[in-house]
């Protein structure tokens, strides 16, 4: 299907421990020679993803910080998705003794060891956020807004559907955007958890089992199914493999 759009997650997915290496670069630019697209669709901070990463020029989109940044390499604009954490929110937590805690324009995040302590803080506030747990990590968005949503307003803006999106990833935040494709796969690494929910387990680990998909998709053997168009862009399919 030579209109499918490459989705990627970054740590745990295109990158291994935090790097991406000369031969997956070199698959990108292979997919992106054969007229094909491509999505970063990322929990990091913008500014984060660029110290480890000087390739962003390969994406159409850089979906960050799990949906609530929508970047355009080609242009260098940046677009909020949601509205920045309240102050008193960040307060409340230092308080808590909440550490280490990462703070970008929309997400915050911290140890997942703290995740009781943000969620009655969010409670006990009031607040419409919610947290998203991600590995060792505990992320906490505006509620509402996840990788589907920043991947949904990505592939509007390139008028790609849904179901011709390819989705990759390893982590429980990652399920999400991997629902709203019309084809998904889990590299090797990934939890138990997202294995069991996507079309393809690969072969390899991190990079190499995307280097896997990417030769995959050129081959042809690749095939998003267009009847997913229409579904919920976060719901979780139960048991497809």
């Amino acid at each position: 299907m030579r209109d499918a759009v490459l989705c990627t997650d970054y740590d745990g997915t295109l990158a291994d421990r935090g790097r991406v290496g000369a031969e997956t670069v070199a698959a990108l630019e292979r997919l992106r020679a054969a007229d094909r697209r491509l999505v970063l669709v990322t929990g990091r901070e913008l500014s984060d993803l660029r110290r480890v990463f000087d390739r962003l020029d390969l994406f159409d989109r850089v979906v960050a910080e799990n949906g609530a940044l929508l970047h355009t390499p080609d242009g260098g604009i940046d677009e909020l998705l949601a509205a920045p954490p309240p102050p008193r929110f960040l307060e409340e937590l230092r308080r808590e003794n909440v550490g280490p805690l990462s703070v970008g324009r929309v997400i915050v995040a911290t140890d997942r060891r703290h995740e009781a302590a943000v969620a009655a803080v969010i409670a006990r506030l009031a607040l419409a956020l919610e947290p998203i747990p991600n590995k060792e990590s505990i992320m906490v968005l505006p509620r509402g807004v996840d990788k589907a949503t920043g991947l949904t307003r990505a592939l509007q803006e390139l008028g790609i559907p849904p179901a011709s999106a390819v989705g990759v990833g390893d982590a429980e935040n990652d399920l999400a955007f991997l629902a709203a494709c019309g084809f998904s796969a889990a590299v090797a690494n990934a939890l138990p958890s997202v294995k069991s929910r996507v079309d393809l387990v690969l072969a390899s680990e991190c990079s190499r089992g995307v280097e896997e998909l990417v030769f995959r998709m050129l081959r042809g053997d690749i095939v998003p199914d267009p009847r997913r168009a229409d579904r919920e862009s976060s719901a979780i399919p139960s048991g497809r493999r």
